[in-house]
């Protein structure tokens, strides 16, 4: 190999590709682990992942030698964000949520269905979202088609569209244009969805057990965690699992919060049900005991649970149970959240924690004997391959050059007025975090939130009903 090239094979020969970018570390994360390594790119991918030399490095316009305390990720993938454009801007929007996500280390995300005005529930709202989208994205985004009871027959369109699967709520989502299925129309939608395999994403809360509970009242954050018991979970998980044996949909659970649920999910996969399942930052780091009452920051729908329950979450993240950690980033305005009156029976239940995450989680994972191979494979490729982006999420020749230069050793507190998206408020305000996020690289570019964006809109790699495109990744990005 020169010193200003990389050869790469195609169709048994080899071709020599000049690089734009090297970047050398002692800690790298590839699928097969962490070691020293050289990566290279060229034109937004990556084309080298070599063992490292004490050499000289192959030449590039940008060199980059990482330093001793720094580990290369590939960049995080985080495919649950409500980013509330259009309709909703002033909870969120693309330029805020994705100026966080880039300063989180998240090089990807995929924005739900709600809670924009209007809901991505078909074609023409997913026109309006894109372009309320193009050209203030400094990350990549993708989107989520949603499934409502009105429009199961015609969620083909929103499939060959492109989006990257179908969200449903089985309880009141909080919003009226977002209205939940019940479990006929579920199990119609399964089978609407395995039709082209694609995939149903679940918000997974049982409507009359809620129902059946006490409302939350008050600042007492004891009645609010009554009112949403474990058993909402964990029924409505059983009556999922049960459709799904008959459909044969391949279903994803969303932020899991009852680590009751675990077992339900583990025998269901030992079955051949196609099932995976998510949980959360604040699952994995807050505590019930620890939330101090009229603290609605820390509202969030399925709730925060006790620090045991905490302990096996973290117990189903090691046996491969939960598959990935996302952040369910979902803002509102302060006057939403009632900080005011601190009356969990009135405030918005969402927690936004885009930029914190991968600290959030570094934190305790490395208390827990876990690495940063375990977190990169929840938090990177573990999401990128739930949607289907095998470009996304590692490093890896072929991969886009999506990067995260993460500090794992530095910490520090978290102030509120750093963090960049819209409405910063957050639990974690004070609290100590382990690693920091020191840059991240999109495509082989560093991201620079001073700059103009640079973020693409991604389609779903999966072809559209009756294509017979054997290259369904050609289908992104769109722009």
């Amino acid at each position: 190999m020169g010193p200003s090239s990389s050869r790469r094979a195609s169709g048994g020969r080899q071709t020599v590709v000049a690089l734009d970018v090297v970047v050398r570390g002692r800690r790298v994360v590839t699928p097969s682990g962490e070691s020293a390594a050289v990566v290279g790119v060229a034109q937004g991918s990556i084309v080298m992942v070599e063992p490292w030399d004490e050499g000289a490095l192959p030449d590039a316009p940008t060199v980059v030698e990482l330093g001793d305390d720094e580990v290369l990720l590939p960049g995080l993938v985080d495919t649950h964000v409500h980013v509330n454009e259009p309709g909703r801007t002033a909870w969120e929007g693309f330029a805020s949520a994705t100026r966080a996500a880039a300063c989180g280390g998240v090089t990807t995300v995929i924005d739900m269905p709600l809670n924009s005005i209007p809901a991505t529930v078909d074609v023409a709202a997913l026109d309006v979202k894109r372009a309320a989208a193009a050209g203030q994205a400094w990350v990549d985004v993708g989107f989520w088609g949603g499934a409502v009871p009105h429009n199961i027959g015609q969620l083909g369109g929103l499939h060959d569209a492109g989006v990257f699967g179908f969200k449903c709520f089985m309880v009141d989502s909080g919003v009226e244009e977002f209205p939940p299925l019940g479990s006929e129309q579920i199990e119609r939608a399964m089978r609407e969805i395995a039709s082209w395999d694609s995939l149903l994403i679940v918000h997974a809360e049982d409507a009359q057990v809620i129902g059946e509970a006490a409302p939350p009242q008050g600042r007492r954050y004891r009645s609010f965690l009554a009112s949403r018991p474990p058993t909402a979970e964990d029924t409505a998980i059983g009556r999922l699992i049960e459709l799904a044996r008959h459909s044969g949909s391949r279903i994803h659970v969303l932020h899991v919060s009852s680590s009751d649920a675990l077992p339900l999910i583990a025998a269901a996969r030992r079955e051949g049900v196609p099932i995976t399942a998510e949980t959360c930052p604040h699952y994995l780091a807050l505590a019930a005991e620890d939330v101090p009452d009229g603290a609605t920051q820390f509202k969030c729908c399925p709730p925060i649970r006790e620090a045991r329950n905490r302990d096996l979450l973290w117990a189903g993240l090691g046996d491969g149970t939960l598959d990935v950690v996302v952040s369910d980033h979902s803002p509102s305005t302060p006057d939403l959240k009632a900080l005011d009156t601190g009356d969990f029976g009135v405030a918005w239940g969402g927690i936004s924690s885009l930029q914190l995450g991968l600290s959030v989680v570094w934190s305790e994972a490395r208390n827990r004997g876990f690495t940063l191979a375990d977190v990169s494979r929840w938090m990177s490729r573990g999401p990128a391959d739930l949607v289907g982006l095998p470009r996304k999420g590692r490093i890896q020749v072929g991969a886009d050059a999506d990067f995260c230069v993460f500090a794992p050793d530095d910490s520090f507190v978290v102030d509120p007025a750093r963090l960049q998206h819209r409405n910063p408020i957050t639990p974690y305000a004070g609290r100590r975090l382990d690693g920091l996020v020191r840059s991240t690289w999109l495509r082989g570019e560093r991201v620079d939130i001073g700059a103009e964006p640079r973020g693409r809109l991604l389609a779903s790699g999966s072809p559209p009903r009756g294509s017979a495109d054997p290259t369904p990744a050609g289908r992104m990005p769109l722009s």
